[in-house]
């Protein structure tokens, strides 16, 4: 099973990344990613952190079973995504991160258009 912890429904990825997910993991299950206040301090993090951290290990504990590895693909906030990530990793749960090819398009008019095309999955090390 593959955890998206983003907020990027995996319905709305594009096609290629969302059939490399499902070759790997088998199942994708979508838990948004949390708006995270900029006032908040680093003890408001780790709270946060902990709660997720209890939802994602409690997910995967109810599909130990399954044939395919499990992971957690997460984005977002970056203190957050770094101490949820040191949290998961410490319990032995993969986490990965997508990967993109950023095409910018500059026009006339000096505005940019910005495109990402998904190249792979690339674990958190």
């Amino acid at each position: 099973m593959l955890i998206n912890f983003t907020n990027h429904p995996s319905d709305k990825w594009p096609e290629n990344q969302y059939k490399t997910a499902r070759k790997i993991y088998g199942t994708i299950v979508d838990y948004k990613f949390p708006e995270v206040p900029p006032e908040a301090d680093e003890e408001e993090i780790k709270r946060l952190a902990e709660k997720y951290f209890q939802m994602i290990a409690a997910a995967f504990d109810s599909c130990a079973n399954e044939p395919f590895p499990h992971a957690v693909h997460i984005q977002g906030e970056f203190t957050l995504v770094y101490r949820l990530v040191t949290l998961l990793k410490s319990s032995g749960i993969t986490c990965i991160a997508s990967t993109t090819r950023r095409i910018v398009k500059e026009h006339e008019d000096g505005t940019r258009t910005y495109k990402f095309e998904f190249v792979r999955f690339r674990e958190y090390v």
